[in-house]
C-alpha cells in the first residue's frame, strides 16, 4: 500500500502541469460556461417554449452530456491515458522508474489510478458546473423555471454512467500507449474506434454495446420501468457491464505486458 502512495503521488507531481491534467479542469469550465451563456444571451428564444422545470434542466444538461458522451470524452481520455504513460516514453524513465524499491504492480496500479482520478475530476466538474450554472442563470433571468426541479439524482446518474462507460476505452488505450510511444498509432486506433462506435450506436445495432467505443453514447440512453419516474432508469445496463468487465481484463493484461518488457 506504502508503495501505491508513493507512485500515485509522484504521478501527480510528474503530470501536474501537463495538458492532459488541466483539460480535466478546463473543459468542463469551456463547455459548461459556453452552454450557459447561449441560454442567457438567448433566453427569449428557449423561454418561448416555456419548459417545465424538468424539461428545461434536460434541455441544458442534455447539451453537455449528448457533446461529451458521443465525441469529447471519448477523445479525452485517449488523450488523458496517451499523455500518463507518455511522460515516461519522452523522457526515457521507465528504466529509473523500474529501479526504485517500488514493485512493478503498485507503479502500474498507481498509474492507472491516477488516469481515473482525471476522469473522475473531469466529470464531476461537468455535472458540478452544471448544476451551479443552471442555478445561476435563474438569479439572472427569473422566468426561467430551473428552480422547479432538483435535477442531481439524474445528473449524478447520467455522469455515473459516462464514467463507468469509459473504462472500457480507458483501459485499452492506456495499453495502447504502454507499447507504443508515438502519439499516432493509439490516437489513430482510438479515432478509428470512436468513429465506428459512434456510427454502430447510432445505427442502433444491436451488438454495438460489445464495442467499448460505443458504450459512452449508448450509456446516455434511458431506459426505466413503465410508469417510473425518470430518476428510476438503471445504471448498471449491459453496455456499463461490457464496459466495466472489459476494463478490469484489460487492467490484468496491461500489467502482464509491462511486467514482460524489456525495460533498457
Amino acid at each position: 500500500m506504502r508503495s501505491l502512495y508513493i507512485s500515485y503521488f509522484s504521478e501527480f507531481y510528474k503530470s501536474r502541469k501537463t495538458l492532459a491534467f488541466w483539460a480535466a479542469i478546463i473543459l468542463p469550465i469551456l463547455i459548461c460556461g459556453l452552454i450557459a451563456f447561449g441560454f442567457y444571451s438567448g433566453s427569449d428564444k428557449v423561454l418561448k417554449y416555456n419548459y417545465p422545470g424538468l424539461a428545461l434542466w434536460a434541455q441544458y444538461s442534455g447539451a453537455a452530456l449528448n457533446v461529451m458522451g458521443m465525441l469529447i470524452l471519448p477523445f479525452y481520455v485517449m488523450f488523458m491515458a496517451f499523455s500518463v504513460n507518455n511522460i515516461e516514453h519522452k523522457n526515457d524513465t521507465w528504466k529509473t522508474l523500474f529501479s526504485q524499491p517500488l514493485n512493478k504492480f503498485s507503479i502500474y496500479a498507481a498509474k492507472y489510478l491516477y488516469a481515473l482520478t482525471l476522469l473522475f475530476i473531469c466529470l464531476f466538474l461537468f455535472a458540478a458546473l452544471t448544476l451551479a450554472t443552471g442555478h445561476l442563470i435563474q438569479l439572472l433571468v427569473p422566468k426561467y423555471t430551473f428552480n422547479d426541479y432538483n435535477p442531481i439524482l439524474i445528473l449524478t446518474k447520467f455522469y455515473t454512467k459516462l464514467c463507468l462507460a469509459s473504462l472500457g476505452i480507458l483501459s485499452l488505450q492506456f495499453i495502447l500507449s504502454l507499447i507504443w510511444s508515438d502519439f499516432l498509432k493509439p490516437m489513430g486506433i482510438g479515432f478509428v474506434g470512436t468513429i465506428a462506435g459512434i456510427i454502430t450506436a447510432n445505427v442502433g445495432w444491436k451488438h454495438a454495446y460489445l464495442i467499448p467505443y460505443s458504450d459512452p453514447t449508448l450509456a446516455l440512453r434511458v431506459t426505466r420501468a413503465k410508469g417510473a419516474k425518470i430518476e428510476d432508469f438503471p445504471i448498471f445496463t449491459q453496455e456499463i457491464w461490457v464496459s466495466v468487465i472489459f476494463a478490469a481484463v484489460m487492467f490484468i493484461v496491461g500489467y502482464f505486458i509491462l511486467s514482460k518488457r524489456n525495460i533498457k
